[in-house]
């Protein structure tokens, strides 16, 4: 029998209104209402376009798919998506975006029910600042300044460089895919119920130096705005929290000490290209740079203004001198889970995608942003039956550390 269900979660992961797939469908938003409610079963002809559309197998539609099975009902509060937007977003794309982070969840379950992890750190981290800004009777400016200081210290990175940023916070225990979320959506952010931190980065073409800002902004949601609930605020207030996040970016990316130190080499504040050097070390853009610097005191509002206008005079608002120099850095934490679940003989590629998520690899990509080619490495991978990699199951199945 055809689920519907898993036909409107589909629907929604991708984004299609019932009109919009009844469109590509050739159908009425009527029969993909009757579809998803259990009222009608589509033709085979309907099925095969269904499978085209969402990248799974035909058996997919008569199965109960991975939501099902490896989901916690209400573990994604969609109120608490951290967006880091230039519009307030739609209620359609807070949905999308909601089952989109459902179904990674699912995703993470999957492998991680195979390993045990150790304490996370970024969940003490949180639980440590939520305990300082409790308590202390500092003004909101230091207690962000206060909070960027710690978290850069706990998540171990050293004070001279932001080299090995991403890996730091996935480190820590925040899972960071990439996603093509579309123009409006640089990244977002989340905690889901049962405290698993994501990080969602726009998989656009951005720069390292934007990329680097994108990180520290969505941690800063995760540190700092713990449990808001981002559909509720109105414009003013989203532009609050989006304002205290970019103030925990600067000041996480640029340390005060260490970066009031390289300024003292700047003869000229106001001109950008007096800093491609720093933010070659620093791995942050210009404008950032020129942001903090005016946030320590080194440029009064009137030499900020001016070296604003001098960074759209050149052009630097689109794209930055030596952007294309500094190696963008790419998520790794759930390559190397999958590396080691394989390697352990705990996951079968090939049977997690075909059989257990009756999917194809292309689908894997859109969910999570990790090239085909990863997983086709799996998939077309020989087996091995050599004696040594006959092992006991129950050995097989032994809990590993990540």
């Amino acid at each position: 029998m055809f689920i519907g269900e898993n036909l409107s979660n589909l629907r929604i992961m991708r984004g299609y209104s019932r009109k919009q797939l009844s469109d590509v469908l050739d159908v009425t938003e009527q029969a993909v209402w009757q579809y998803e409610n259990d009222y009608t079963s589509p033709k085979m002809e309907i099925v095969n376009n269904l499978k085209s559309i969402f990248n799974v197998k035909s058996k997919y539609f008569y199965t109960r798919d991975c939501l099902n099975r490896y989901f916690r009902a209400g573990n994604i509060p969609a109120t608490n998506v951290a967006y880091r937007s230039k519009v307030m977003n739609t209620i359609s794309k807070t949905q999308a975006e909601a089952k989109h982070m459902a179904f990674l969840d699912s995703f993470v379950n999957y492998l991680t029910s195979k390993v045990s992890y150790p304490a996370q750190n970024i969940i003490r981290l949180r639980d440590k600042i939520i305990d300082y800004i409790n308590t202390s009777n500092e003004d909101r400016d230091t207690q962000i300044k206060e909070t960027a200081k710690l978290a850069r210290q706990e998540l171990g990175l050293r004070n001279d460089t932001n080299d090995h940023l991403m890996f730091s916070v996935e480190k820590s225990g925040v899972f960071i895919f990439e996603k093509a979320s579309g123009e409006e959506i640089d990244a977002y952010s989340l905690w889901t119920e049962q405290d698993r931190s994501f990080i969602i980065l726009g998989n656009l073409k951005r720069s390292a130096v934007r990329r680097n800002f994108d990180i520290a902004h969505e941690l800063g949601h995760l540190l700092l705005h713990y449990r808001v609930e981002f559909t509720t605020l109105d414009r003013n207030e989203h532009r609050a929290i989006e304002k205290e996040a970019n103030q925990f970016a600067g000041a996480f990316l640029l340390p005060e000490a260490p970066l009031l130190a390289d300024m003292k080499t700047i003869t000229r504040v106001t001109n950008p290209d007096a800093y491609i050097d720093l933010k070659k070390k620093w791995e942050t853009s210009l404008q950032v740079l020129g942001y903090r610097a005016a946030n320590l005191g080194v440029m009064d509002p009137k030499r900020h203004r001016n070296f604003y206008a001098a960074l759209h005079r050149k052009g630097y608002l689109k794209k930055e001198p030596i952007d294309e120099t500094i190696p963008i850095q790419r998520p790794q934490k759930v390559k190397s889970i999958i590396d080691l679940v394989v390697k352990e003989g705990l996951v079968d590629i090939r049977h997690m995608i075909e059989s257990d998520w009756m999917t194809d690899t292309s689908f894997f990509y859109q969910l999570t942003g990790i090239d085909v080619n990863f997983f086709n490495r799996y998939m077309s991978a020989d087996q091995d039956f050599e004696l040594g990699n006959i092992t006991d199951l129950a050995q097989n199945a032994r809990k590993r550390k990540v």
